[in-house]
Order: structure tokens, then C-alpha cells, then sequence
């Protein structure tokens, strides 16, 4: 069993419009891409987990193969909502962790540009009269009746119930959050998009699921991201600059709903986050004041406030003062989302848990450019998606 795991390459695509490119051909591109990164080749890696929602059953793992290298290994085809891409991250970590392996790659891809994901699917005309049938019998479907199924309504009644429960949230407090990852976006050359909003612009664009407007929505687009990872053992092996450009991820945890008193109409994506957040402080040995950066899951604005309480970056009911400090901007005690979040940066589905772990790890590198966070030694990636999963990977710098 190896005592650590580190990623010793990864890479991200700009994430963005590819109407030339299927899913393999930007698989690849993250894949070779972060071979390289790593000084390593194909046929050094024991595993292949790769993740991807939209086509889970055409076994993108064996079509990369056939791009990149065939080489027997086993291959994890993985779907896992919005954390799919830390799904297969973590598949390779455990694969790694155990000792089956000492080298493995991770991939996450989708393609979602005019997917329309923002809007509910199509459904069939209600009959006068309703008959239940098959598994769920007498549960009907809940969307426009009390409530929605679509993931920006969801999202906006999650922040609200914040509001509610906590105060001090308002139409312009969402917005100004979203102006803030916009800000962020225009220092980042691979975010899908990299143009700067006012709060007003952000207000008045269309909206989608009051308080969400457009521009607080996270963007479909396409994209890739790719990671290898190595055990501390094989490091060790490496030279010099392979172990210094080195992050060790320090814990990486999945989580799913447990079972609890609770309404079932509405997901709890609080439970499971905050489950998970405990879980990876507890094996990283670190706490919340120990963090430089976080890249957490703000597929709408009103989402990133409530992580801030779930990820225990502030005390219980306190994300509004915590945003209201100053603290999660770029140049704030606790950066959130430097990349531009989602919401600029895009979000192709199983590319996102990776891609979060990409920025983090860049910043850890000290590479990351204009956007650096000087001297960050560690930082938190958190994805989650409705079904429920929650990913959390916290990564610190190399002291080689």
C-alpha cells in the first residue's frame, strides 16, 4: 500500500465550443498532454479511469485507448453526475493507493456546447386522468406542480432556503458573487469565457431561476481534463523536477447521501458536502485556516454561497459575512474559484473534477501565471452532483 499518491502530470483543454472535435479527440489532447506534463508515456501507466456522462455506456476509456496506446491495462469507465471527473481521479488514486499499481491516468471529457441544459427536458402533455405505473407507482412527477426539476431552479431554491434560514441574502449579494468569478475569469486563458460583468449587467441579462440570472448560470461548453498519478515509492525514482513540480494529494474522498429526516422533494446538497469537507480535513491533517486557495462547485451563484458554509470556510450560517470580508476574492484571506468557477471557466460535466484539481495544482506549481496565488502550498477541489455525489481532493505543494 503506498503512503502517498501524488499527481505527477495534468492538464486541462480550454474549455470552450469544439464543433471539429468528438469527445475522443479532446480525451486525447488532455490525456497526451498530461503525459507529458509528467515526463512519462502510455505504457508506464497500470490503470485508465475515464469518466464521461453523456455517452456513459459507449466506453470512452477503450475508444482513448485506441487514440493514445493499447496496452492491456484495465480500464474504469465511470459516471457519476457532476462528479464524475473526480470519480475517475479518485478510481486511479485508489488503484495507486493500494499498491495494484504505481502509475495510472485519469481523464474526464465532455462535449455540452448547445446541450440547453439551462432548460427542463421536454415532457409529454398531461392526461385528465393519471395512472400510476411501474417502479415509483404513486410518485408523479414534481416539476411545475411543487416545485422544479431543472438544475437552475434547484439551485436557486437552495440558495434561498439559505437566505431564509441564515438572512442577509439579496438578488445583489448573488449577483456580486458572480461578478466576482466573472472578474476572476479575465486572468484565465483556457476559461470558455473571459469578459468582466458589472453587477448591474448581471442583474438586468435574462433570467433563468430567480435570483440566477444568464451570467450566474454555469456555461455548457466542451472540454478535457487529465491527470497522472504516481505513488511516493515510484517519485522517488523520478528526477529531481518531476518531485518538485510534484502535489501531493493529501485526501480524496467521495460521498453520497446518507439517510436522514428530510424533505424529498428538494436534494440536500449540504449534507453530503459537508460530510465530505470533514472526511478530507481530517485525512489531510489540516483544517479550513490551513487552506491558500479552494476551486469549489459553483454551477450557479446562489450554489457557491451555501458551499462556503458547507466546506466550513466560514462558521455555520456565516457565508454572507465571509463574502461580505472580502475573503474569497482573488487578492481576499481565502480565494474562491480564481479559475472564474463554472460559471466563466464552463463547465463540461466530467471535465470539471479534474479541471478544479488542474487549477489548484497550478497555483501549488506556482505556474499559474498572472492569476497566481503567491506562495499557496494548499488548496481544495470540490465538485458535487445531484443524485447526489460530492468529490472533495485537498492537495498541497511539494516540499522537494
Amino acid at each position: 500500500m503506498a503512503d502517498n499518491v501524488w499527481i505527477l502530470g495534468i492538464h486541462m483543454t480550454k474549455f470552450g465550443k469544439y464543433p471539429d472535435k468528438d469527445t475522443v479527440d479532446l480525451a486525447a489532447e488532455a490525456a497526451l498532454n498530461a503525459l507529458r506534463d509528467g515526463g512519462v508515456s502510455m505504457k508506464q501507466m497500470g490503470v485508465l479511469a475515464a469518466g464521461n456522462l453523456m455517452g456513459a455506456s459507449a466506453g470512452i476509456g477503450q475508444q482513448l485507448q485506441k487514440q493514445i496506446g493499447q496496452t492491456g491495462i484495465p480500464v474504469y469507465n465511470v459516471a457519476n453526475a457532476c462528479a464524475t471527473g473526480a470519480t475517475a481521479l479518485r478510481v486511479a488514486y485508489m488503484a495507486v493507493k493500494s499498491g495494484e499499481t504505481d502509475m495510472g491516468l485519469a481523464v474526464g471529457v465532455e462535449k455540452l456546447s448547445g446541450a440547453g441544459l439551462l432548460a427542463g427536458g421536454t415532457r409529454k402533455e398531461d392526461a385528465k386522468t393519471w395512472t400510476p405505473r411501474g417502479r415509483y407507482g404513486a410518485v408523479a412527477p414534481v416539476d411545475g406542480r411543487i416545485g422544479t426539476e431543472t438544475m437552475p431552479g434547484v439551485f436557486a431554491q437552495i440558495g434561498m432556503e439559505y437566505g431564509h434560514r441564515y438572512g442577509g441574502t439579496s438578488f445583489e449579494l448573488f449577483a456580486r458573487i458572480s461578478e466576482k468569478n466573472h472578474a476572476h475569469s479575465t486572468l484565465n486563458p483556457l476559461a470558455a469565457y473571459q469578459k468582466r460583468f458589472t453587477v448591474d449587467e448581471i442583474m438586468n441579462d435574462v433570467m433563468i431561476a430567480y435570483p440566477n440570472t444568464r451570467p450566474m448560470c454555469s456555461a455548457n461548453c466542451d472540454g478535457a481534463a487529465a491527470a497522472v498519478v504516481v505513488s511516493d515509492a515510484k517519485l522517488k525514482t523520478l528526477d529531481p523536477d518531476q518531485r518538485r513540480r510534484a502535489v501531493k494529494i493529501a485526501a480524496s474522498v467521495l460521498t453520497t447521501d446518507p439517510w436522514e429526516e428530510a424533505c424529498q422533494v428538494l436534494p440536500n446538497v449540504n449534507t453530503l458536502t459537508r460530510n465530505a469537507a470533514k472526511q478530507a480535513y481530517e485525512r489531510a491533517g489540516v483544517g479550513p485556516e490551513d487552506l491558500d486557495l479552494v476551486e469549489l462547485h459553483d454551477c450557479f451563484a446562489t450554489a457557491e454561497l451555501v458551499h462556503y458554509d458547507n466546506l466550513m470556510l466560514c462558521s455555520e450560517g456565516g457565508a454572507v459575512d465571509f463574502f461580505e470580508s472580502g475573503a474569497p476574492s482573488r487578492d481576499g484571506a481565502l480565494p474562491v474559484n480564481v479559475s472564474g468557477g463554472l460559471q466563466s471557466k464552463g463547465h463540461p460535466i466530467a471535465a470539471t473534477g479534474i479541471a478544479n484539481v488542474w487549477e489548484v495544482s497550478t497555483h501549488l506549481r506556482g505556474e499559474a501565471g498572472d492569476r497566481q496565488i503567491e506562495g499557496a502550498r494548499v488548496g481544495l477541489a470540490h465538485v458535487i452532483g445531484l443524485g447526489s455525489a460530492c468529490g472533495v481532493h485537498i492537495l498541497e505543494r511539494s516540499a522537494a
